[in-house]
Order: C-alpha cells, then structure tokens, then sequence
C-alpha cells in the first residue's frame, strides 16, 4: 500500500478533470454568459484579454460581469538560481477553475451581437468554453 500523503496549505493544489464546480454555475447577473467545460488556470492577463475582446465587438454598449478574480499566488524563482534560500517572490495570481464555472455574463446587447463576442473571447482563454443563455 502507498503511504497516505496529508493534503498541505502550502502546496499547489491539483486540478481533476473530474472535479465539477459547484459554486458560480448559473447566470446572475445578464441574460448571456460564457462557461466554462474544463479545467485549467486562469491568469490576469487572460481574463484581461478576453474582457477587451468582448468590450471591443460590443462597442461597449451593453454590460459585462466578470463573474471570476484570480487571487491565488504563483510564486517563481529568478532563473539560474540554487535550491535552498527558501521560496520565490510572487510571479501572477491565477484564478482555478473548475468545469462548469461562469467566467462572464453580458446583457443589453443583441442575442446574435453577444454569442459572437463570447464566442471570440473563449479564444482568448485556456480552457473549453460554451455559451449559455437565461431560461
């Protein structure tokens, strides 16, 4: 039998691909949003990426919720350095997410106005996206 690892606050965490969200799974805020169907992490620059795109395409006439903020630190050691001295200085922060999360939601636009935007700005994010719409 393997020896039973306790899980630690300092370590990284591990995405399953298994693991399903159960929290932020349905749309709150607009009528239009953008799920996610994988898991990955998500970084600022992504999440700013995507927010561009779609303001861009919408000419900034309806609303957008970003329903995710990345407040988990990655640490990185300057390159050519030795172990020890301890760990590294925070690099970014990343946001995990689990599949079935919402990363934006959209209103005040046209229906065929907002999936072409979420749908450009899925391109822009590393994980499998679809778009849903409010019931």
């Amino acid at each position: 039998m393997p020896k039973k690892v306790k899980h630690r606050k300092w370590q990284k965490g591990r995405s399953k691909d298994r693991a399903v969200e159960t929290r932020g799974t349905k749309l709150s805020f607009g009528n239009f949003g953008l799920k996610a169907e994988s898991s990955a992490w998500i970084n600022s620059r992504q999440i700013e990426a995507a927010r561009k795109t779609i303001n861009n395409f919408i000419k900034r006439e309806g609303k957008v919720w970003i329903r995710i903020f990345p407040d988990k630190p990655i640490t990185q050691r300057p390159p050519e350095i030795t172990m020890g001295g301890g760990k590294g200085a925070v690099d970014h922060y990343v946001f995990p997410v689990k599949p079935g999360r919402v990363l934006f939601e959209m209103d005040g636009v046209k229906p065929e106005i907002a999936r072409e935007a979420l749908r450009l700005a899925g391109f822009k994010l590393p994980v499998k996206t679809r778009i849903i719409t409010r019931q």
